[in-house]
């Protein structure tokens, strides 16, 4: 990728890595196929791509990470979950992925096979949760490998401490980084990643940020995963309905100032959930000083510490 006169050398305080879902149409294909290009110009830590539950899900996230492994020079990670397959089946999965240049998953247990808010139960014979999965990678090659995190916990966790606990385990079973859930109030980030901390889990716990396409339809996702939307971030939204403009004008708004504010306080990391449109993510990224071909500088270590 060539660089302008006007980027060459610039540099940027911050890292950050971009989630796309995988196309599942020929006209989906070209508008996410779009969102990339767009995207990749901004020289992005690593790109993920999702993954659906069981084999019939496979064959989309295969082909979108093959296209971008094949015709691109971007990082690129795979989702990978353990619902409804056995471990020689995970494994299988693992070593065609491998085979096709992936270095990197995004190690997930992955939701229950009835839904989100149905109870889960492991496959019988396969991996019980995304530690045991984190093993299985590490077992069959030095696989980078992201988990999540639930900066609000996890709806089906006890409690936070039974949360955190479960971060540990993937983490002392060799995850390199956490990607936390998406949240927009950072007060409850930072009370998580302390409460991270002092539980002796030193991996990079890196803050997912929502854009917001569509608010509705976000509070309804929000609710099912346990995520909360504050009252100050409806309170941006008011008396836009009829206003399309205006609404992608707050949504970038309110992406930047909660990346700003966690820069402050010491987050150099982020990881962007794109929702595969690329206008609303590049207009997050110039109001935070971002343009494309910039190049990371040393960036500010994580400073966030109980």
């Amino acid at each position: 990728m060539s660089e302008s006169t006007e980027t060459r050398g610039r540099k940027r305080a911050i890292d950050f890595s971009f989630e796309f879902f995988p196309p599942k149409t020929a006209e989906a294909e070209a508008g996410w196929w779009r969102s990339v290009e767009e995207l990749a110009a901004y020289e992005p830590g690593f790109v993920s791509v999702t993954y659906g539950a069981g084999a019939t899900s496979q064959a989309p996230t295969y082909a979108a990470v093959k296209r971008l492994v094949d015709e691109t020079r971007l990082q690129t990670a795979s989702h990978l979950t353990v619902v409804k397959a056995g471990k020689g089946e995970v494994d299988d999965v693992i070593r065609r992925f491998r085979d096709a240049g992936i270095r990197r998953f995004v190690a997930l247990r992955g939701d229950p096979p009835g839904g989100i808010g149905t109870a889960y139960s492991p496959h019988p014979g396969g991996y019980a949760n995304a530690a045991a999965l984190v093993s299985a990678l590490k077992a069959i090659d030095d696989f980078d490998i992201s988990v999540s995190a639930y900066p609000e916990k996890h709806p089906e966790s006890a409690d936070r401490a039974a949360d955190v606990a479960m971060l540990k385990a993937k983490a002392e079973n060799g995850a390199d980084r956490a990607l936390t859930q998406f949240f927009f109030d950072n007060d409850v980030f930072e009370d998580y990643l302390n409460d991270v901390r002092r539980a002796g889990i030193v991996i990079p716990v890196v803050p997912g940020i929502m854009p917001i396409q569509n608010l509705a339809q976000l509070k309804r996702f929000a609710a099912m995963c346990g995520a909360s939307v504050p009252a100050f971030v409806e309170r941006r939204f008011e008396g836009l309905d009829d206003d399309p403009d205006g609404r992608f004008e707050a949504a970038a708004d309110l992406a930047a100032e909660q990346v700003q504010d966690l820069v402050a306080r010491g987050i150099a990391d982020f990881h962007f959930y794109t929702m595969n449109k690329s206008k609303l993510m590049t207009a997050v990224l110039d109001r935070l000083g971002i343009k494309p071909g910039d190049t990371l500088s040393d960036a500010v270590p994580e400073r966030m510490r109980a």
